[in-house]
């Protein structure tokens, strides 16, 4: 296989609607050609693989008997859309996925009128197809037009709550609607749970050909000659305890399951409702995830995000590590704390590989718990655990702990229980982009009565705040940490617990002081470099704790300087507005310091890497230099200084 594969039948593709004079054996050509193109897409900028190739036929099948944009593609999640995107006036674009002014590795309403709905979280897709489909019963006005409204949803989607209130709305209105259930029997992880077992007993206790005729089209579908013999068929498929119980109580025709990686079987049933549903309908497809790629299908998280690859022999091409990540700093000291403590145990939302809880579960299994992608019933879940006598630690990405926020409000914060959150991905993280930044959870914990809410600025303080959450059990407390390599400082041969509330002075001096939360303090070490060679040598400071403040040497660090910077890797209304509300409180600003707050830009920072990310956000060491400069005023003199010479 060449970097560039050979597309004859491709080639002659630019937008969906091409596909309408393909014959059928020719779209099943087609199909392996768009495998094709994802596979050396992938190889050459990195991504999620496995879902795309997963859903390669189902695309394909789609879009030669819907219309898009008009009728409206709803990918959940989004991780499965780059056949989509290659399909959708893209392909020459596809290979910028997650770089930067590149294609998004999601759907992105802003990219593309083919793209109805910005997905990257799971589980909204039934939603927002119905939302859709009233929108056009009551006449919504939009420039593509409202047509048909299908939600592609994974089996892994369908843990989350929302999913089955939307499937539950959609029952009670009866509008016309598309629901398919993409079940390829694995969410990132495993699939967990009481509904992946249901579906897995919808087709593994009878032989699958048996339901081919049955899958052709719902009963109510047929020609009325037809109708008798496919209903005896789909009762005597039920009496063997399978069939659609489940989603036909909920108000939906049930149709399946199908093999979605045939598309003499695809087409058909496509067509059939396309030409004849009149309410709300679930099309049952069984896929392969990474399918027709073998070092996906064989891969244990069958290529859910890859580097980027040879394509030949499927080996990522990983930069060489020079320190250990913080992800795997968190697991091996979540480690050390359990072998020492019993009640401490372990919580996450389908990432244990992504969270480095696999590591916790194959030595602790009986207390490690994989909840499925359900963040409200995580935390809700943990805080019980807590109750209970427990140690939780709640480990989940920052974006996704957005998800179970009503829950850290009333089911911990209230109750004043000591779940620990352990939070992921703190921060801008890269490729992904807007959609898994790691911005808000500083705002959004820290203004929660009685939350101790910790930033770790490289991996040995890491190691000690794990320690911390393990010892703190009169309430809740939070740690949070970045994707990717720690700063290869020193390791401690043990975790200590900090005293609460405290932070530490890195380097004492003058004038400025720089007070950093997190790991931007290797930059403000940096910055502070630079700003030596001016004669400016800052005062440092590590904060540790956004909430409870460190009173004493903020105050401290705001009486003996003229200068005042906190700097965090977070969204305004988090550590520095803290601080501020703090100095104005004690009447600080009275004597006239001069106070700066960094904090990431108000708007949503597309993709590319995070360095790239945080120089868009001004977060960089030469941003807080040039911020020390500008508010000591020396940036001005300097540029009227080079005024006054031109």
């Amino acid at each position: 296989m060449t970097d560039i594969p050979s597309t004859p039948l491709l080639d002659q593709v630019t937008r969906p609607s091409d596909l309408k004079r393909f014959s059928d054996q020719q779209l099943a050509t087609l199909a392996q050609e768009v495998r094709a193109e994802t596979v050396s897409a992938v190889s050459v900028t990195g991504g999620h693989l496995g879902a795309g190739l997963g859903v390669v036929e189902l695309t394909v099948a789609l879009h030669a008997v819907f219309d898009a944009p008009r009728d409206k593609i709803i990918w959940d999640v989004g991780h499965q859309c780059y056949p989509h995107k290659i399909l959708t006036e893209r392909r020459d674009r596809i290979r910028t996925l997650r770089q930067k002014d590149g294609l998004s590795g999601f759907t992105k309403r802003s990219e593309s009128p083919y793209d109805p709905f910005g997905a990257a979280h799971s589980s909204t897709s039934i939603s927002a197809a119905l939302g859709f489909a009233v929108a056009r019963d009551l006449g919504g006005n939009i420039p593509e037009g409202v047509g048909d409204a299908i939600a592609v949803i994974g089996d892994g989607s369908m843990s989350a709550g929302m999913a089955y209130e939307a499937l539950n709305n959609a029952g009670h209105l009866g509008k016309r609607l598309i629901v398919i259930l993409n079940d390829n029997e694995m969410s990132i992880a495993p699939p967990v749970g009481a509904m992946s077992s249901y579906l897995s007993r919808l087709y593994a206790e009878a032989p699958f050909q048996d339901f081919k005729a049955a899958a052709k089209g719902a009963v109510s579908l047929l020609p009325e000659p037809f109708r008798e013999g496919a209903r005896r068929a789909k009762d005597m498929l039920k009496g063997m305890a399978v069939g659609g119980t489940l989603f036909e109580q909920l108000g939906f025709s049930y149709l399946g399951p199908i093999d979605g990686h045939d598309m003499n079987q695809l087409l058909p049933v496509l067509r059939t409702v396309r030409d004849r549903a009149t309410g709300p309908i679930l099309i049952h497809v069984l896929t392969k995830k990474g399918k027709g790629y073998a070092p996906a299908e064989t891969a244990r998280d069958k290529g859910h995000g890859v580097a980027k690859f040879n394509v030949v022999t499927g080996e990522q091409k990983k930069a060489p590590s020079n320190a250990p990540s913080y992800t795997s700093v968190f697991a091996n000291s979540l480690l050390e704390e359990a072998a020492k403590d019993d009640k401490i145990c372990a919580i996450t939302a389908a990432m244990p590989d992504g969270t480095g809880l696999n590591l916790f579960a194959e030595r602790y299994p009986s207390r490690c718990f994989d909840v499925g992608i359900a963040e409200q019933h995580g935390v809700t879940f943990a805080a019980a655990l807590a109750a209970g006598g427990m140690k939780p630690f709640c480990t989940m990405y920052s974006t996704f702990l957005q998800r179970g926020y009503d829950q850290v409000v009333h089911d911990v914060a209230i109750q004043r229980l000591p779940v620990r959150f352990a939070i992921d991905r703190a921060g801008l993280v890269g490729a992904d982009g807007a959609t898994h930044a790691g911005a808000f959870d500083i705002a959004f914990l820290a203004n929660l009565p009685g939350f101790v809410v910790m930033a770790a600025a490289d991996e040995a303080e890491l190691k000690h705040m794990v320690a911390t959450a393990a010892a703190h059990d009169t309430g809740p407390i939070a740690f949070r940490f970045p994707r990717g390599e720690g700063q290869g400082v020193d390791m401690p041969e043990r975790g200590i617990p900090l005293e609460i509330g405290k932070g530490r002075i890195v380097a004492m001096g003058a004038r400025v002081a720089l007070l950093s939360f997190g790991t931007r303090l290797a930059e403000v070490e940096k910055a502070a470099e630079a700003l030596g060679a001016r004669g400016i040598t800052p005062t440092i400071a590590d904060a540790r704790f956004a909430k409870p403040l460190d009173r004493e040497m903020i105050l401290s660090l705001a009486n003996d300087h003229e200068v005042l910077i906190t700097i965090e890797e977070g969204a305004i209304g988090g550590f520095g507005s803290h601080v501020a509300q703090l100095l104005a409180e004690e009447a600080v600003f009275d004597t006239g310091l001069k106070f700066r707050s960094m904090v990431l830009p108000d708007t949503f920072i597309d993709h590319a890497s995070p360095v790239d990310m945080y120089a868009e956000a001004g977060m960089n060491a030469a941003d807080i230099e040039a911020k020390v400069l500008d508010t000591l005023g020396i940036g001005r003199i300097d540029v009227k200084r080079r005024q006054g010479d031109a």
